[in-house]
């Protein structure tokens, strides 16, 4: 059985329920939110599929800038989430200022810290100042490095921090070299797997929209890196899933 740890139901078009019942090998998954509506409906999900779908609440980088109008409300319902974020950096599209996304993110961090939950995040492009930013503020397992894409070299510095990578998709690429290169480098116990439903789907379904069904092949990919059985990295993932976001 595996956790999809990071898997976007309320962003998604098609039938969650639907999603599911194709993913009968996902014992539960992850429903991150990226602002007040969509982590509205990610608990909303919860409610339909209880134990099976986990939410969180958080305010991802390229809205930071609505981290004044939208902080308050994220924040009260990261008092009933499994997770706060996903929040983070991204400067790669720049979509906020990078002033406002450094101030969202230490708020969510903070947050995180104070209610003892753990923390998603985006990491795109900012790996010195996610670095940073985490040193300063927040460290440990429950600090989950979402589709985590960073090479040997930033691997083995955030793996100083104690955190948690989560992987994806990219490591299952014709391009994913670098990332598996990272991988490499990193203990199984201290990884995760997700789709980010419905982005990223690797391969042979690059073209099609991403589904928690198709967890199992980032895990074989991990599972190649590593030279281990699947069945191994399943339960390695899903024991690292259950010690971060609680059984």
């Amino acid at each position: 059985m595996w956790v999809d740890t990071h898997c976007h139901l309320q962003l998604d078009d098609r039938d969650p329920a639907e999603l599911l019942d194709r993913a009968p090998d996902v014992s539960w998954l992850i429903a991150p939110g990226v602002d007040v509506a969509s982590s509205a409906a990610g608990e909303k999900l919860s409610l339909a599929h209880p134990g099976r779908v986990r939410w969180s609440a958080g305010l991802h980088p390229h809205d930071a800038d609505q981290w004044s109008q939208q902080g308050d409300a994220i924040a009260e319902m990261a008092t009933r989430a499994a997770a706060v974020g996903e929040c983070g950096l991204d400067f790669y599209r720049n979509l906020s200022p990078r002033d406002a996304q450094l101030v969202a993110f230490h708020e969510q961090l903070e947050l995180a810290s104070s209610l003892g939950k753990p923390i998603i995040v985006h990491c795109r492009d900012a790996f010195a100042d996610v670095f940073a930013s985490l040193d300063a503020i927040l460290g440990g397992p429950q600090v989950v490095l979402h589709c985590w894409t960073g090479g040997p070299k930033w691997s083995r510095r955030f793996l100083d921090l104690g955190v948690t990578f989560s992987f994806a998709g990219p490591v299952a690429f014709e391009t994913g070299d670098t990332v598996r290169r990272g991988a490499a480098v990193i203990p199984p116990e201290r990884v995760m797997v997700e789709t980010d439903t419905p982005y990223l789907s690797p391969p042979p379904f690059r073209s099609e929209p991403n589904e928690p069904a198709r967890v199992s092949l980032v895990g074989a990919s991990l599972a190649e890196v590593w030279e281990l059985p699947i069945n191994e990295v399943a339960r390695l993932s899903t024991a690292r899933a259950t010690e971060v976001f609680g059984s």
